[in-house]
């Protein structure tokens, strides 16, 4: 669904209003009060540590990244300039390159001794035969009827059970399961017939 112009504006006002906060905030932190840094943190903690978690890939780097970065904040306070940028998407980068950092320093405490020096992942070739065939199922699934697509997408995408599938798409679990067999029974024989 494409966003309309007073829905693009409704947004783009909270974005203004949460910017103007954040540097009210940072106002307070410059004037040493802790509430305004308690309030900035708990509204930028939770998508400053998924950030890191998924960049380093550590919950112990992530931790100090999202620290570190709301410590940069406390000192770089008395220095902000309101409107010159976003504070969100200033912490953002200098939560990146926390992070970047932290991939880049190996620690012995990470390591292992008793892992085994195969890496156990996958190789390019691999890799790159499960893309194929991931767009090879994709695109037998795209030329699929609506209702057996929508049941593809109920099982293998949102991981409901049959049961709740077939109440999702208001009919019989029987009903379900039957479009799911011709469902699979049709992706198979396209990507059989692409093998050959």
């Amino acid at each position: 669904m494409i966003a309309s112009p007073s829905d693009r504006r409704i947004a783009n006002d909270d974005s203004a209003l949460l910017a103007d906060d954040d540097d009210r905030l940072l106002s307070g932190i410059a004037a040493g009060d802790k509430t305004s840094f308690a309030q900035l943190r708990e509204r930028h903690l939770n998508r400053i540590f998924s950030l890191a978690l998924r960049v380093t890939g550590s919950r112990a780097d992530a931790e100090d990244a999202a620290q570190e970065a709301f410590t940069r904040a406390w000192r770089k306070a008395s220095t902000w300039r309101p409107g010159e940028a976003k504070f969100s998407t200033w912490l953002y980068r200098v939560t990146m390159n926390l992070c970047i950092d932290a991939r880049r320093k190996p620690r012995a405490d990470q390591l292992d001794p008793d892992l085994p020096l195969v890496d156990p992942a996958p190789g390019a070739e691999s890799v790159l035969l499960a893309h194929e065939q991931d767009q090879q199922v994709h695109a037998a699934m795209a030329v699929l009827p609506e209702r057996q697509r929508e049941a593809m997408a109920l099982c293998y995408t949102l991981g409901l059970s049959n049961a709740e599938a077939a109440a999702t798409m208001e009919i019989s679990v029987k009903a379900y399961e039957s479009l799911l067999v011709r469902a699979k029974r049709d992706i198979r024989a396209r990507l059989e017939g692409s093998e050959q």
